[in-house]
């Protein structure tokens, strides 16, 4: 595969890249090509600078805002899907053994365009530092996870606990 015939190179396409490369560290760049509403805003706001239409830019807002959401954005629009998909396959691996999802080929050719020296440890950290000053955006989802291995005292929230603990009377 030769990445440089199928990356994006139009004027809103660079201009994104280097919005991400200005404002992200080398770590994120590589990864996303930014982290779920505050991405999803700042793409949004990229894109309608540039004209883009409503429709597109709700598409790349709700793929962003929901990439960390699995069981979800698979029944949603093809792009939105997609970027679950390409985040499973990043960060989890999910579908790296199946040559049907990505060929060795293309993957070489894809981390020899996006390097990937100690990802697992740096991802985790960049995902703690990110989540770490919000962590009551971690009920309910898998950024839980991120925040008890590297938070010490972090205590995540308790659905149940949460649902027992209503005021609803019985």
């Amino acid at each position: 595969m030769n990445l440089d015939e199928i990356v994006p190179d139009s004027t809103i396409a660079t201009a994104a890249t280097e919005l991400v490369r200005d404002t992200a560290s080398e770590l994120i760049y590589h990864h996303s090509r930014r982290f779920e509403v505050d991405g999803a805003e700042e793409a949004a706001a990229f894109l309608r600078s540039y004209g883009v239409g409503e429709d597109a830019v709700r598409r790349v807002w709700t793929a962003i805002a929901l990439h960390t959401t699995p069981g979800i954005p698979e029944f949603m629009e093809p792009e939105v899907a997609l970027v679950t998909a390409g985040v499973e396959y990043d960060v989890l691996g999910i579908g790296y053994d199946d040559p049907a999802v990505v060929s060795p080929e293309d993957r070489a050719a894809i981390v020899a365009l996006h390097p990937r020296p100690d990802f697992k440890r740096r991802i985790l950290g960049a995902f703690a530092e990110g989540i770490a000053p919000r962590p009551e955006t971690t009920f309910g989802n898998v950024k839980a996870d991120v925040l008890r291995r590297f938070v010490p005292g972090f205590v995540p929230g308790d659905f149940v606990a949460t649902i027992e603990g209503s005021s609803w009377p019985e």
